[in-house]
């Protein structure tokens, strides 16, 4: 199962931006899945910079984003998360994807793919407090 553009950043952006109340997951664990899905995003825009399919602007926009959300004590969760997205791989809220065959799968590149991403991060960034 692939998982689509838009719903990865619905995921991302609710993970990342917007921890709400959840019956499921205490609140310790709704930050650290926050932390989690907000360090493979950092991975993957930093992948998609190397590219060159972003600037160095949209990997610091999510450095500052990161920031808001209070690291859990154990970091090796968010370690191999960013490491997994600077390899191109999407790992968030258990589904695990390569950019690349994403991308493909709709028909599109990972160039657009990283571009989207990119304009997702700075539109939820421009909500956040100067």
């Amino acid at each position: 199962m692939l998982l689509s553009f838009k719903r990865f950043s619905a995921l991302a952006a609710f993970a990342v931006l917007a921890c709400g109340p959840s019956f499921a997951q205490s609140q310790a664990d709704q930050l650290a899945t926050a932390y989690q899905a907000g360090r493979n995003q950092l991975g993957i825009l930093s992948y998609c910079a190397e590219k060159g399919h972003v600037g160095a602007d949209v990997v610091e926009i999510q450095r500052k984003v990161l920031a808001l959300i209070p690291p859990p004590a154990d970091k090796s969760a968010g370690d191999t998360a960013e490491a997994a997205g600077k390899k191109g791989t999407i790992a968030m809220m258990g589904v695990t994807q390569d950019l690349e065959t994403i991308a493909k799968a709709q028909g599109g590149t990972a160039a657009a793919y990283c571009k989207q991403i990119g304009d997702v991060v700075q539109k939820a960034a421009a909500s956040l407090p100067k």
